[in-house]
């Protein structure tokens, strides 16, 4: 994947809708083709208007939603882009065993909300996690940064 990225973790506040995309503009500046953010959050804390953000500055022009029922959205941009939730799936082992390969490769930069069933299984490229939380109102707190190796392999 070439030379080795850093990406230290952060935390900031998000006041509203807007300022949580403008994050995921920011983050998406770095991301190449192969790497992996996973998105968690309880639900209505922005993880869609996050990747929506990330998205727009990865240059895709579609209109960006929540994959919920469908489990994943591809889009095109500068790069290929794969948009995944795995909220409804309750165990990875009673899927179709390729449900992920065809968004989870190296030519695409994948989104991924709800990863707590996926996140051992990734291995290559760079992963980013990023967690946002409640905090009152519009009020967010966004946490981005490398996955902790400690939960991979679990």
């Amino acid at each position: 994947m070439g030379t080795e990225r850093e990406q230290k973790r952060r935390r900031c506040i998000s006041t509203s809708p807007e300022q949580t995309e403008a994050l995921g503009r920011e983050l998406a500046g770095d991301l190449e083709a192969g790497d992996v953010v996973v998105v968690s959050g309880e639900v209505g804390t922005g993880k869609t208007t996050l990747i929506r953000g990330a998205c727009r500055q990865l240059g895709v022009a579609d209109p960006i939603t929540s994959p919920t029922f469908t489990v994943g959205h591809r889009y095109r941009g500068r790069l290929p882009v794969s948009h995944l939730d795995l909220y409804r799936l309750a165990d990875l082992d009673e899927e179709e065993p390729a449900l992920l390969d065809d968004y989870l490769d190296q030519a695409t930069v994948s989104f991924v909300e709800w990863p707590a069933l996926v996140e051992p299984r990734l291995r290559g490229g760079r992963v980013l996690q990023v967690r946002l939380e409640h905090e009152g109102g519009d009020r967010r707190m966004v946490e981005i940064g490398p996955l902790a190796s400690a939960s991979l392999g679990q």
